[in-house]
C-alpha cells in the first residue's frame, strides 16, 4: 500500500493506494502547531480503521509520498517518516525530486509543489495542453503545454476566503453556508450572497480559462480543463468550460512521483 499525503493551507488530504487504485481517503484540518508525535497518533487512528492494514502503525504501508504548501507541517511529517516509518521508502516533494515536469517560470522554486504534482497527473490522465483549476484556499489555474511543460498560472482568492471577507467587512453581512440559492436573483441577503459566490466564481473560472486556452493552443478546444479541490463540486454545474472533475488529482500525482523516484509498490 502507498500512503499519499497532500498538505494544503486549510485541509490535509490523505489517500491509500493499492497499485493504481485509491482504496481509502481521509480529509483533516491542517494545523501547523501539530507535532510529529501528534501527527503519528492521528495517522494511526485513521489507518487503524482500515481492514487492509495492520493494527500497528506502519503495518501494510510499503511507501509514502508527501507534498505540502505549509513548510512547518512538511518538517514535522519528515520527522514522522523518520521516527515511525523508518523502514518505509518515502518521497517528500521538494527541489531535487524528479517529477518529469519542466517548469517554464522566472523562478521555478516559487511554484507550489501541489501545482506541479497536479500538472503531472493532468498530463498523465488526459494529455496536454491542459488547464488545472484547483478550488482550495486559493483558486489556482495551472497551464500545461502539449509537451507536458508547466508554463505558468493564475492565482485568485478562494471561495471560502471570499465568503469570510464578506462576513468580516460587510457591516450587515455574515458568514453563510456555501449552498445553491433558489434562483440567481436572491430573495434575501443570504441567497443574494450565495448567488454572488456561486455564479460569480463560475463566471470567473470561465473567463480565466477561456483566456488561458487562447494562449495555450491555436485551437482553444484542444485544451482539456480539469477541476479538482474540495470546493470544485459547488461550481461544476455552472461552469461551461470545465471538461473533467478529478477530486484525487493531487494524490494521483503523488503516486506518479513516488513511482518515478522509488518505483512501483
Amino acid at each position: 500500500m502507498l500512503l499519499t499525503i497532500d498538505v494544503g493551507n486549510t485541509h490535509t488530504v490523505l489517500g491509500l493506494f493499492d497499485g493504481e487504485e485509491i482504496v481509502e481517503h481521509w480529509r483533516i484540518s491542517t494545523d501547523a502547531r501539530r507535532t510529529a508525535d501528534e501527527l503519528a497518533v492521528l495517522l494511526n487512528g485513521l489507518m487503524g480503521m482500515h481492514p487492509l492494514l495492520g493494527e500497528e502503525l506502519g503495518d501494510g504501508i510499503e511507501g509514502i509520498s508527501i507534498c505540502s504548501t505549509v513548510p512547518s507541517v512538511l518538517h514535522e511529517l519528515r520527522e514522522v517518516t523518520r521516527r515511525y516509518y523508518g523502514d518505509v521508502p518515502a518521497v517528500l516533494v521538494e527541489p531535487g525530486v524528479k517529477t518529469g515536469v519542466p517548469i517554464l517560470m522566472d523562478n521555478p522554486k516559487e511554484v507550489g509543489a501541489d501545482r506541479i504534482i497536479n500538472s503531472l497527473a493532468a498530463v498523465e490522465l488526459y494529455g496536454g495542453p491542459a488547464v488545472v483549476v484547483d478550488f482550495g484556499t486559493a483558486t489556482t489555474f495551472d497551464a500545461v503545454s502539449a509537451r507536458g511543460e508547466y508554463v505558468g498560472g493564475v492565482i485568485a482568492p478562494g471561495i471560502e476566503i471570499s465568503v469570510d471577507a464578506l462576513g468580516v467587512k460587510g457591516a450587515q453581512l455574515r458568514k453563510i453556508e456555501l449552498a445553491r440559492p433558489r434562483s440567481i436573483i436572491g430573495k434575501n441577503t443570504v441567497e443574494a450572497m450565495q448567488s454572488g459566490i456561486l455564479y460569480g466564481f463560475a463566471g470567473q473560472v470561465d473567463g480565466v480559462v477561456q483566456r488561458m486556452a487562447r494562449e495555450l493552443a491555436d485551437d482553444p478546444e484542444d485544451v482539456t480543463v480539469i477541476a479538482t479541490g474540495g470546493l470544485a463540486p459547488m461550481v461544476l454545474g455552472e461552469s461551461s468550460t470545465i471538461d473533467m472533475h478529478e477530486p484525487w488529482l493531487t494524490l494521483i500525482g503523488l503516486r506518479l512521483v513516488y513511482e518515478r523516484n522509488v518505483g512501483r509498490q
